[in-house]
């Protein structure tokens, strides 16, 4: 299933450069994503190289989710797609 990743998780000054906040399609609320949590996540590099994380929690309450990355993406993730194994 392919989602989207919106942006670092930040805050005002300082940011975790592990954690990403994702959207997937058609999770519109936070009980939505429920099913998605401890699910694993891979995002594929220009070049080819494979990023994997895990699902860790929901971000808010419009159903997007909190991704642990084993290593930081890069900047050019944001507003790509990445894959998320079911």
């Amino acid at each position: 299933m392919k989602a989207k990743v919106i942006q670092f998780r930040r805050g005002k000054r300082i940011y975790k450069p592990r954690h990403f906040i994702i959207e997937i399609p058609n999770v519109i609320t936070r009980k939505d994503t429920e099913k998605f949590l401890g699910k694993e996540v891979e995002w594929k590099s220009p070049a080819g190289k494979i990023i994997k994380g895990k699902i860790a929690a929901a971000h808010g309450n419009k159903g997007v989710v909190r991704a642990i990355f084993e290593k930081g993406l890069p900047g050019q993730a944001i507003g790509t797609d990445l894959e998320v194994k079911i």
